[in-house]
Protein backbone atom coordinates (compact mmCIF):
# COMPACT_ATOMS: atom_id res chain seq x y z
CA UNK A 1 0.00 0.00 0.00
CA UNK A 2 1.36 3.36 -0.97
CA UNK A 3 1.68 5.68 1.47
CA UNK A 4 -0.15 9.35 0.50
CA UNK A 5 3.69 11.19 0.24
CA UNK A 6 4.55 7.85 -2.33
CA UNK A 7 1.05 8.81 -4.31
CA UNK A 8 2.47 12.58 -4.59
CA UNK A 9 5.79 11.62 -5.62
CA UNK A 10 4.44 10.04 -8.17
CA UNK A 11 2.47 12.17 -9.73
CA UNK A 12 4.58 14.96 -9.55
CA UNK A 13 7.00 12.24 -11.63
CA UNK A 14 4.60 11.88 -13.84
CA UNK A 15 4.07 15.65 -14.22
CA UNK A 16 7.72 16.37 -14.83
CA UNK A 17 7.29 13.69 -17.75
CA UNK A 18 3.92 15.26 -19.33
CA UNK A 19 5.81 18.79 -19.55
CA UNK A 20 9.48 17.86 -21.00
CA UNK A 21 8.12 17.87 -24.61
CA UNK A 22 7.21 21.40 -23.99
CA UNK A 23 10.42 22.55 -22.71
CA UNK A 24 12.68 24.73 -24.37
CA UNK A 25 15.05 27.12 -23.62
CA UNK A 26 12.82 30.31 -23.93
CA UNK A 27 9.51 28.28 -21.99
CA UNK A 28 8.63 29.62 -18.99
CA UNK A 29 6.66 27.06 -16.39
CA UNK A 30 3.63 28.68 -14.11
CA UNK A 31 3.94 26.49 -11.04
CA UNK A 32 1.74 26.83 -8.10
CA UNK A 33 1.69 25.71 -4.49
CA UNK A 34 1.52 22.68 -1.96
CA UNK A 35 3.26 19.98 -0.45
CA UNK A 36 2.61 18.00 -4.38
CA UNK A 37 4.00 20.84 -5.96
CA UNK A 38 7.01 20.97 -3.98
CA UNK A 39 7.73 17.18 -5.29
CA UNK A 40 7.48 18.56 -8.60
CA UNK A 41 9.66 21.08 -8.48
CA UNK A 42 12.03 18.81 -7.01
CA UNK A 43 11.54 16.14 -9.51
CA UNK A 44 11.85 19.43 -12.29
CA UNK A 45 14.86 20.71 -10.85
CA UNK A 46 17.66 18.09 -12.78
CA UNK A 47 15.63 19.47 -16.18
CA UNK A 48 15.85 23.28 -14.81
CA UNK A 49 18.42 23.86 -17.83
CA UNK A 50 16.18 22.94 -20.70
CA UNK A 51 13.81 26.37 -19.92
CA UNK A 52 14.12 29.95 -19.13
CA UNK A 53 12.21 29.43 -15.75
CA UNK A 54 9.09 29.79 -14.13
CA UNK A 55 6.58 32.24 -12.55
CA UNK A 56 5.13 31.36 -9.10
CA UNK A 57 1.79 31.46 -7.08
CA UNK A 58 3.60 31.83 -3.93
CA UNK A 59 6.32 33.08 -2.27
CA UNK A 60 6.41 29.52 -0.67
CA UNK A 61 6.82 28.27 -4.45
CA UNK A 62 9.58 31.31 -5.19
CA UNK A 63 11.86 29.99 -2.48
CA UNK A 64 11.71 26.73 -3.56
CA UNK A 65 12.30 26.72 -6.83
CA UNK A 66 15.06 29.32 -6.61
CA UNK A 67 16.63 26.53 -3.97
CA UNK A 68 16.66 24.48 -7.26
CA UNK A 69 18.30 26.90 -9.03
CA UNK A 70 15.65 27.41 -11.56
CA UNK A 71 14.91 31.06 -12.17
CA UNK A 72 12.14 32.83 -10.82
CA UNK A 73 10.21 35.54 -12.95
CA UNK A 74 7.71 38.20 -12.28
CA UNK A 75 4.34 37.37 -13.73
CA UNK A 76 4.55 40.96 -15.58
CA UNK A 77 7.56 40.09 -17.66
CA UNK A 78 6.21 37.37 -19.30
CA UNK A 79 3.74 37.13 -22.38
CA UNK A 80 2.86 34.01 -21.81
CA UNK A 81 3.23 30.21 -21.00
CA UNK A 82 2.54 27.11 -22.17
CA UNK A 83 1.13 25.12 -19.32
CA UNK A 84 0.64 25.67 -15.37
CA UNK A 85 0.87 22.86 -13.19
CA UNK A 86 -0.51 23.08 -9.58
CA UNK A 87 -2.54 20.74 -6.96
CA UNK A 88 -6.21 20.97 -6.21
CA UNK A 89 -7.91 20.15 -2.27
CA UNK A 90 -10.70 19.05 -4.62
CA UNK A 91 -11.74 17.97 -8.14
CA UNK A 92 -14.32 16.55 -9.26
CA UNK A 93 -15.08 14.82 -12.40
CA UNK A 94 -15.88 17.76 -14.34
CA UNK A 95 -12.08 19.52 -13.48
CA UNK A 96 -13.51 22.21 -11.55
CA UNK A 97 -11.61 22.30 -8.19
CA UNK A 98 -11.64 23.80 -4.52
CA UNK A 99 -7.79 25.58 -4.50
CA UNK A 100 -6.50 27.36 -1.75
CA UNK A 101 -5.48 25.26 1.36
CA UNK A 102 -2.17 26.39 1.06
CA UNK A 103 -3.56 30.36 1.17
CA UNK A 104 -2.51 31.26 -2.30
CA UNK A 105 -5.41 30.95 -4.54
CA UNK A 106 -5.39 34.30 -5.65
CA UNK A 107 -2.08 34.14 -7.54
CA UNK A 108 -3.06 30.81 -8.24
CA UNK A 109 -5.56 32.15 -10.41
CA UNK A 110 -3.95 34.63 -12.04
CA UNK A 111 -0.45 32.75 -12.90
CA UNK A 112 -2.96 29.93 -14.22
CA UNK A 113 -4.76 32.55 -15.92
CA UNK A 114 -1.72 33.47 -18.09
CA UNK A 115 -1.14 29.50 -18.94
CA UNK A 116 -2.47 27.98 -22.42
CA UNK A 117 -3.24 24.88 -20.46
CA UNK A 118 -3.62 24.24 -16.49
CA UNK A 119 -2.07 20.45 -15.34
CA UNK A 120 -3.63 19.52 -12.21
CA UNK A 121 -1.42 17.05 -10.04
CA UNK A 122 -3.69 15.01 -7.30
CA UNK A 123 -3.74 12.18 -5.17
CA UNK A 124 -6.90 9.78 -5.79
CA UNK A 125 -8.42 11.33 -2.16
CA UNK A 126 -8.87 14.47 -4.11
CA UNK A 127 -11.46 13.47 -6.19
CA UNK A 128 -14.93 13.96 -5.32
CA UNK A 129 -18.33 13.65 -7.26
CA UNK A 130 -19.36 17.21 -5.64
CA UNK A 131 -17.53 19.73 -4.64
CA UNK A 132 -17.71 21.19 -1.10
CA UNK A 133 -16.60 18.46 1.52
CA UNK A 134 -13.39 20.42 1.94
CA UNK A 135 -14.22 23.92 3.36
CA UNK A 136 -13.87 26.67 0.33
CA UNK A 137 -11.28 29.68 0.80
CA UNK A 138 -12.26 33.16 0.18
CA UNK A 139 -9.37 35.81 0.33
CA UNK A 140 -11.10 39.17 1.50
CA UNK A 141 -9.74 42.69 2.18
CA UNK A 142 -9.08 42.32 6.07
CA UNK A 143 -11.92 46.06 6.62
CA UNK A 144 -14.52 44.00 4.55
CA UNK A 145 -13.75 40.34 6.54
CA UNK A 146 -17.46 40.41 8.70
CA UNK A 147 -19.19 41.72 6.05
CA UNK A 148 -18.56 38.87 3.44
CA UNK A 149 -18.86 36.44 5.99
CA UNK A 150 -22.38 37.55 6.67
CA UNK A 151 -22.91 37.04 3.01
CA UNK A 152 -21.11 33.87 3.12
CA UNK A 153 -23.44 32.33 5.57
CA UNK A 154 -26.74 33.74 3.56
CA UNK A 155 -25.78 31.73 0.92
CA UNK A 156 -25.71 28.35 2.99
CA UNK A 157 -22.00 28.40 4.17
CA UNK A 158 -20.49 28.29 7.91
CA UNK A 159 -17.30 31.06 7.08
CA UNK A 160 -14.55 31.07 9.84
CA UNK A 161 -11.36 33.02 9.38
CA UNK A 162 -8.25 31.36 9.18
CA UNK A 163 -6.45 32.44 12.56
CA UNK A 164 -3.59 33.95 12.57
CA UNK A 165 -2.75 33.59 8.73
CA UNK A 166 -2.27 36.48 6.10
CA UNK A 167 -1.63 35.82 2.21
CA UNK A 168 0.76 37.00 0.63
CA UNK A 169 -1.50 39.91 -0.68
CA UNK A 170 -1.84 40.88 2.72
CA UNK A 171 -5.57 39.70 3.19
CA UNK A 172 -6.86 37.03 5.09
CA UNK A 173 -9.01 33.96 3.87
CA UNK A 174 -12.37 32.69 5.43
CA UNK A 175 -12.60 28.94 4.92
CA UNK A 176 -16.21 28.36 3.80
CA UNK A 177 -17.66 25.12 5.26
CA UNK A 178 -21.44 23.25 4.92
CA UNK A 179 -21.19 23.66 0.91
CA UNK A 180 -22.45 20.78 -1.25
CA UNK A 181 -21.40 22.96 -4.33
CA UNK A 182 -23.99 21.29 -7.35
CA UNK A 183 -23.19 24.96 -9.64
CA UNK A 184 -19.55 25.71 -9.08
CA UNK A 185 -19.66 28.22 -12.29
CA UNK A 186 -22.36 29.99 -11.20
CA UNK A 187 -21.03 29.99 -7.10
CA UNK A 188 -18.15 30.85 -8.14
CA UNK A 189 -19.95 34.16 -9.71
CA UNK A 190 -21.57 35.04 -6.93
CA UNK A 191 -18.98 34.78 -4.06
CA UNK A 192 -16.15 36.53 -6.59
CA UNK A 193 -19.00 39.84 -6.80
CA UNK A 194 -19.42 40.34 -3.05
CA UNK A 195 -18.09 43.45 -2.15
CA UNK A 196 -14.59 43.00 -0.39
CA UNK A 197 -13.57 39.55 -1.82
CA UNK A 198 -10.41 39.32 -3.44
CA UNK A 199 -10.95 35.58 -5.17
CA UNK A 200 -12.55 32.58 -4.06
CA UNK A 201 -10.93 29.65 -4.10
CA UNK A 202 -13.19 27.64 -6.94
CA UNK A 203 -11.56 27.19 -10.05
CA UNK A 204 -14.72 26.77 -12.37
CA UNK A 205 -14.50 29.35 -14.70
CA UNK A 206 -11.38 28.33 -15.83
CA UNK A 207 -11.05 24.61 -14.41
CA UNK A 208 -8.03 22.36 -15.29
CA UNK A 209 -7.45 20.91 -19.15
CA UNK A 210 -6.00 18.01 -17.81
CA UNK A 211 -5.63 16.06 -14.39
CA UNK A 212 -2.88 13.44 -13.46
CA UNK A 213 -4.51 11.35 -10.39
CA UNK A 214 -2.17 8.98 -8.36
CA UNK A 215 -3.62 6.11 -7.40
CA UNK A 216 -2.43 2.65 -5.67
CA UNK A 217 -2.60 1.31 -9.22
CA UNK A 218 -0.27 3.69 -11.02
CA UNK A 219 -1.07 7.35 -12.56
CA UNK A 220 -4.65 8.01 -14.42
CA UNK A 221 -5.35 11.13 -16.52
CA UNK A 222 -8.10 13.09 -17.38
CA UNK A 223 -8.78 15.63 -19.94
CA UNK A 224 -11.53 18.31 -20.15
CA UNK A 225 -13.42 17.09 -23.14
CA UNK A 226 -13.21 13.28 -22.03
CA UNK A 227 -14.23 14.05 -18.53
Amino acid sequence: MLTQTELKQNVADAAVEYILPLLRPDVVLGVGTGSTVDLFIDALAPYKNRLRGAVSSSERSTARLEAQGIQVFDLNQVQGMPVYVDGADEIDHGLNMIKGGGGALTREKIVASVADQFLCIVDESKLVQCLGGFPLPVEVIPMAREAVARRLARLGGKPVLRAGFVTDNACQILDVAGLAIARPTELESVINGIPGVVSCGLFAHAGADVVLISTQDGVRRLDKNSS
